[in-house]
């Protein structure tokens, strides 16, 4: 499995975590499947509604927030593919609250902030049996290639 993600995208995912440093930043994605290949097309940045204390190494979106996510994402055309976040100090690899909290259809792009700066973006997708998560190939596409394509 992949995911295509055009670079001003993934770039616009670095910000918001980078922005929402030291605390942990999410959002959604929203692109269109074909097979293997999950292809994004908008994000939506979400505010993080955790409690202040825990925001450092959680973020939660309200159900509100992910039924107007799906609305947004029907009105385009579009289905949300994956959730975003970043972990501030940390690596770009599921936490357990992660696995906890996961679930197995979405792919989780997780970006690393290291002392306010946006580095390594993985992504992750839960087993099915949700006993971990395997990485899934991340592909970024820029301007000149998806004219061509």
């Amino acid at each position: 499995m992949t995911l295509v993600i055009p670079a001003h995208l993934l770039e616009a995912i670095q910000a918001q975590g980078k922005g929402a440093y030291p605390e942990e930043g999410a959002g959604f994605i929203l692109g269109s499947t074909h097979g293997h290949t999950r292809t994004a097309s908008a994000i939506l940045p979400q505010a993080n509604l955790f409690e202040v204390s825990e925001r450092r190494r959680r973020y939660r979106i309200s159900p509100q927030d992910m039924l107007r996510a799906e609305r947004e994402a029907d009105a385009m055309g579009l289905e949300i593919i994956g959730i975003f976040h970043s972990h501030p100090d940390h690596p770009a690899e599921p936490s357990a609250y992660d696995l906890e909290y996961s679930l197995p259809w979405f792919f989780y792009l997780i970006t690393s902030v290291r002392e306010g700066h946006a580095g390594e973006s993985r992504v992750w997708l839960m087993l099915e049996d949700r006993s971990g998560f395997t990485e899934i190939a991340l592909r970024t596409q820029t301007a000149t290639q998806s004219k061509e394509a």
